[in-house]
């Protein structure tokens, strides 16, 4: 199925890869009829990451028009043909290298998506690297655009779960290098933004959701395996990848002078135990759990997204069901958890 991203429009089960590229790359409406009103191609800094070849091809999808320029290393075979067979023109390029990013062409609107998150523990130099100096050479570089950068929920203290979380105007107090490192990278991008006056906005993302993996992902692997899930971080804000990825293109049209942070997730703090019930009912199988419930973690507001952009199309009841059915099976996955249990910020 193709078109537009509704609930009405939603399968039951999604049953191939190729199904779910397409159903996660569906634009919505909204976001069809936001960049009609943005001027301008659009480039997409780190696109050959889990999210970026998705976030691409809706793009192109949603604004057919326009160019859409995808810049990675690509040292993964085969992700430039499937972008540049989407319609997106590609370009190799290692963003830590200042003299080729100032060959890259310039372009009304950049969506910054690179970083390094795992591994940061053992080599922390490389994770300041790449999410702070290489931000800080990208503002510079793309002065006269509109720049819509990743950033992450990591960024915030802890926040007690009953009171809904921090909004955007709590200031940042990270833990750990990867989120220290993810401030500096607003901060440059803020910094270009009171330099240069370049709109913008930062992204502090909470836990999207693929059938290949996610936070839903990982608890279904734990229960279907039978493996206790560690259940101290007992909450999260979880959001279809698809959701996602409309609304962060839809902040192009909503980006502010100075660029200002925005929370994307779901419109829930999600119940990490009743979660892991809702699939042992579907595996026939009791979860087991290992600890109790904090009272506190990282946890965020998002009603400034859903004053902008309304509530996410895909219900976390359908996430459940989608993915239960995609384990079950065996299907494909990345194999990469995403360490939302981990509290001490050292990933």
């Amino acid at each position: 199925m193709s078109g537009r991203l509704t609930f009405d429009t939603l399968p039951d089960l999604i049953e191939t890869e190729a199904q779910l590229e397409e159903l996660i790359s569906r634009p919505t409406q909204g976001l069809i009829d936001d960049l009609a009103t943005v001027e301008g191609d659009i480039v997409v800094l780190g696109v050959a990451g889990k999210v970026g070849p998705s976030l691409a091809r809706m793009t192109k999808r949603a604004a057919p028009d326009k160019r859409v320029i995808g810049v990675a290393r690509f040292s993964e075979p085969g992700s430039q043909e499937e972008l540049e067979g989407w319609g997106i023109e590609t370009i190799k390029c290692d963003l830590l290298d200042q003299s080729a990013v100032a060959r890259l062409p310039q372009a009304a609107n950049v969506v910054y998506m690179a970083g390094k998150k795992f591994g940061t523990n053992e080599d922390p130099s490389f994770a300041w690297a790449m999410n702070t100096m290489v931000p800080a050479t990208i503002a510079a570089h793309y002065r006269q655009s509109r720049i819509v950068a990743f950033s992450t929920l990591c960024v915030y203290p802890f926040g007690v779960v009953a009171h809904n979380g921090w909004d955007e105007r709590v200031q940042p107090r990270p833990v750990g290098d990867y989120a220290n490192s993810c401030v500096g990278r607003e901060r440059a991008f803020q910094y270009g933004s009171h330099s240069w006056g370049t709109p913008g906005r930062l992204i502090r993302l909470n836990y999207a959701i693929d059938l290949r993996y996610g936070v839903l992902h990982d608890i279904a692997q734990w229960v279907i395996k039978g493996e206790p899930i560690p259940i101290r971080t007992g909450h999260a804000s979880v959001i279809w990848q698809g959701d996602a990825n409309a609304q962060i293109l839809r902040c192009l049209k909503h980006a502010t002078v100075p660029t200002s942070p925005i929370n994307i997730g779901g419109p829930e703090q999600a119940s990490v135990r009743a979660i892991a019930h809702a699939f042992g009912e579907k595996f026939g199988k009791a979860p087991i759990f290992d600890g109790e419930e904090e009272p506190t973690g990282w946890i965020n507001s998002t009603y400034l997204s859903q004053r902008l952009f309304g509530y996410p199309n895909v219900p976390l009841a359908r996430m459940i069901d989608w993915v239960a059915h995609w384990v079950e099976n065996d299907m494909p996955i990345y194999g990469k958890p995403t360490r939302y249990e981990v509290r001490d910020g050292l990933f």
